[in-house]
């Protein structure tokens, strides 16, 4: 048994098959299967030990306690939760499951959130950025195909001017190629030389700061409009008893960040225009009638169109930069008979890119350092290569040693780096080009948090397994990963197999209930 035990440690010497195939001749096999299938499916799940301590939910004795050695592998098995689906699938597949629910709820309720929301005014928004330089693109005047994921309309010229001559770097400022979906040179630049990839570091950089400002900009639009129209403001009473005077209507958001193929970040986001109850200030109420969707399309346009960041000076550009909204801001209306655009597909493509970061732009990698940066910058590169140099330069510390390229307080965090050095987040997101934001947020009352998902998903596999009793655990970071390659085959096996029999009973059920409409 303990040459068997020797196949499952990790090394070149056995191959996947063979592995799996002895741990799936052990008689403990199938104990084993049902010790990891909460992360079964997991890439690179971690791997804890210590004890497990079984304690009563009514008198809080310990009425049992177990310590991981006695558990097969000698260790407990945690699902990464990483939501990057280039990361781990199956963790990225949950969290857009969730991400999912967390978009729907805040358009139709559910989960605690009223249904009356369904009613709200709603507009879907896309803000993109600025041009920092010309760069290939594919462009389809008008889409004859059955879906946008598998195009093959004949898209337009690339960049067709006649008289566009040369620029100072002796490149073309013209194409004329008609580029595939799949074309690398999507996103990249005419000219490197001439293109601004300071600007567009810093952009993403602040581009939180600019939805933050847009979405006050909006709000304040809405206000004056009811003001003009004679609305009265509503009285709230604060929780610490002060009195104020709110407008009758404000904004809740739900928002995803997209990576570009330029590598410049826009947000698709959920607008949900809702009222203020002055007896509950907490509680999702319809706007009032004087306030409709034309109002809300409008505050957008508004917004968008005025407002401005200037960033805070830096040694390179005393001046600072101007970050502002491209010139494409789209603004439909969901929910709506006549519009395409359903409240379930809306939910379904703001989940997708969720689990997204820097994939479409072709750069994948974890947070730089001194001994990996070399690996990625270069200021002399291709269009990423530049990118990643320009956010390790304009976010290097004050005062750097030029010997080693650190400062004294490079490690500090906290206020140092957000007030007196407001680039320094360009450095720490070099690896995500700059953008340092989650890739979705929301208001507090749009809709559920992610974290009522996740409880009422674990209190109902509690509720499965009829456990009554409160598991607390003392447990220590032991590893990551799978044991063997074996393992990793079996588990990510066995949680496909289940992921696909729950697919197939959902379109039974789904099946189900279409017949019993029929028949009614």
């Amino acid at each position: 048994m303990s040459a068997l035990l020797d196949l499952y440690r990790p090394g070149p010497a056995v191959g996947r098959d063979t592995q799996a195939l002895y741990r799936a001749a052990t008689p403990e096999f199938f104990g084993w299967l049902e010790h990891i299938r909460t992360a079964g499916g997991c890439s690179r799940p971690i791997r804890l030990s210590g004890t497990i301590a079984v304690v009563d939910a009514d008198t809080g004795r310990i009425t049992g306690q177990r310590h991981t050695d006695e558990l097969p592998d000698r260790t407990l098995y945690k699902a990464c939760g990483n939501r990057r689906e280039s990361q781990c699938v199956y963790c990225a597949w949950v969290y857009q499951g969730d991400a999912y629910q967390v978009v729907r709820c805040g358009l139709t309720g559910g989960k605690g959130v009223p249904d009356s929301v369904g009613w709200h005014p709603v507009v879907f928004a896309t803000f993109t950025a600025p041009s920092f330089g010309a760069v290939h693109r594919r462009h389809v005047a008008r889409h004859t195909c059955a879906t946008r994921q598998r195009c093959d309309c004949r898209p337009a010229p690339c960049l067709a001017r006649r008289a566009a001559g040369a620029c100072q770097h002796g490149q073309s400022a013209a194409c004329f190629a008609r580029h595939d979906a799949d074309d690398p040179r999507l996103g990249q630049p005419l000219c490197l030389d001439c293109y601004d990839h300071d600007h567009q570091v810093v952009w993403n950089g602040f581009s939180g700061e600019l939805w933050r400002r847009t979405k006050q900009a909006a709000d304040r639009h809405l206000a004056a409009q009811c003001r003009r129209r004679g609305i009265p403001f509503v009285r709230v009473v604060t929780a610490a008893g002060k009195v104020r005077w709110v407008p009758p209507v404000r904004l809740s958001h739900g928002k995803v960040a997209e990576m570009q193929r330029r590598a410049a970040v826009h947000f698709h986001v959920l607008l949900r225009l809702d009222g203020v109850d002055p007896d509950d200030p907490g509680a999702l109420v319809p706007p009032p009638t004087g306030i409709t969707i034309d109002d809300l399309e409008a505050a957008v346009h508004a917004a968008a169109r005025q407002i401005t960041v200037t960033t805070p000076p830096h040694p390179g550009r005393p001046q600072g930069w101007l970050v502002a909204w491209g010139e494409q801001v789209d603004v439909r209306r969901i929910n709506t008979a006549s519009d395409e655009l359903t409240d379930r597909k809306v939910a379904a493509y703001l989940a997708k890119y969720a689990t997204k970061a820097t994939e479409a732009t072709g750069h994948c990698s974890t947070r730089l350092t001194l001994a990996t940066i070399d690996d990625y910058a270069d200021p002399e590169g291709d269009h990423l290569a530049r990118l990643i140099d320009a956010c390790w330069h304009l976010g290097r510390p004050t005062g750097t040693d030029t010997a080693s390229g650190t400062a004294p307080d490079e490690g500090r965090q906290g206020s140092l780096d957000s007030r007196s050095r407001p680039y320094a987040g360009l450095r720490r997101w070099a690896h995500m080009l700059g953008f340092g934001g989650h890739f979705l947020t929301k208001a507090r009352r749009y809709s559920v948090t992610f974290r009522l998902l996740r409880e009422t998903r674990a209190t109902y596999r509690r509720n499965e397994d009829e456990e009554t009793a409160v598991t607390v655990g003392t447990l220590a970071y032991a590893g990551s990963g799978w044991l063997t390659e074996g393992d990793a085959l079996l588990a990510n096996t066995a949680a496909a197999q289940r992921r696909q029999a729950r697919r197939i009973g959902q379109e039974e059920l789904a099946h189900e209930a279409w017949l019993t409409g029929i028949a009614a």
